[in-house]
């Protein structure tokens, strides 16, 4: 998926966090065979070209594209799965193979905690430590280095941070409704939320529409939070979202 994956595992049987590793691993190393836009012989890529049927591919695609179909009701087409016109459902992808990949471990292990980081991404399950929660940095778009937020999964059993922007990878968001990158106000959107399959949608979407949209819909999305960074560094939070941070 272009990016660096890695995770942290606590508790559990040495033999079974191994094989639990193993398996997660082999089952991102999947995802990316099946979903890359950047293989031509991928399921999504001959899907897109109209040489597989849904039914024809992996129970994975369908189980994605309806998760895709549901963001884009829920955003009203702000997150969408096409890309200048062609199927792309990868902005769905990273943070439902990371969610996915998190509880495989946890079930399979037995584990006290697990935190999967997909490039920046991460999802948090259980806690690392007796009294001791799962902290996850925010990058500041505007400071290279330093860190905007830190979120606390303090009294969450489990908890996802997303975040979208341009500050490094550039301009890769896409405005839906005209197939161009989006221009906005944003640097970056971070999202916090149970699970990162829509923490990771939510914050593309908020991203393309812009700061005060963004976080009128955030706001109105239930047990979701958000943090928005503009380009003349304001930031603007979501009203619950003090309560993570620390």
């Amino acid at each position: 998926m272009g990016t660096v994956f890695s995770f942290d595992v606590r508790g559990g049987e040495p033999a079974a966090v191994r094989a639990a590793l193993d398996e997660a691993v082999a089952a991102l190393h999947r995802a990316d065979e099946v979903f890359s836009t950047y293989r031509d012989g991928s399921e999504i890529s001959r899907l897109a070209r109209g040489e597989l049927t849904v039914d024809a591919c992996a129970p994975e695609v369908a189980e994605v594209l309806e998760l895709a179909a549901e963001a884009e009701r829920v955003s009203e087409g702000w997150f969408s799965t096409r890309y200048r016109g062609r199927l792309d459902p990868t902005g769905i992808v990273k943070g439902w193979a990371v969610e996915r990949a998190a509880r495989r471990i946890t079930a399979a292990a037995g584990a006290d905690g697990v935190s999967v980081n997909g490039g920046g991404d991460v999802q948090v399950l259980g806690t690392p430590g007796t009294e001791r929660p799962w902290r996850v940095g925010v990058s500041d778009p505007l400071r290279p280095g330093g860190l905007a937020a830190v979120v606390s999964a303090a009294g969450a059993a489990e908890l996802a941070v997303a975040t979208s922007g341009s500050a490094e990878r550039g301009a890769h968001v896409v405005d839906p409704r005209t197939g161009l990158s989006a221009v906005t106000d944003l640097l970056s959107v971070t999202v916090v939320a149970p699970g990162l399959t829509w923490a990771d949608c939510w914050a593309t979407a908020a991203f393309a529409m812009g700061s005060r949209e963004g976080l009128r819909w955030l706001e109105s999305l239930p047990g979701v939070e958000g943090l928005l960074i503009t380009a003349g560094d304001e930031v603007r939070c979501t009203g619950g979202l003090a309560a993570w941070l620390g």
